[in-house]
């Protein structure tokens, strides 16, 4: 058997593992009934935060607001996005919406 053909079929039986390890692990340490300790309450109500922090400085770290377009299509699109959450409260159509409007700005208005 190819060298390649193992390497695929065990890289996917990793996958796939961690998959359903990721999707029933949740289920035997916090069974129906059981009182969800503290620390997982708080890690669910501030974790989503912190990851779209995250997202947020990772997508503008290399913006340059000193050379053009200085940050104009970023600057844009993120206010935008902020105005759909706020008016909708729906991360789908935030999200979807402000990089739908970045990708016709940067293609359109700020070659």
């Amino acid at each position: 058997m190819n060298h390649n053909v193992i390497s695929y079929a065990l890289i996917t039986l990793a996958m796939i593992l961690a998959t359903v390890l990721t999707r029933f692990l949740p289920f035997l340490f916090f069974p129906a009934g059981k009182k969800t300790p503290k620390y997982v309450i708080y890690l669910g109500n501030t974790l989503p935060y912190a990851t779209i922090g995250l997202l947020v400085v990772y997508c503008l770290r290399g913006v340059s607001f000193t050379a053009h377009p200085y940050g104009l299509p970023e600057v844009i699109s993120v206010a935008v996005i902020a105005v759909l959450h706020i008016w909708k409260r729906n991360s789908l159509l935030s999200i979807g919406g402000g990089t739908a409007l970045y990708m016709v700005l940067i293609q359109t208005f700020f070659k």
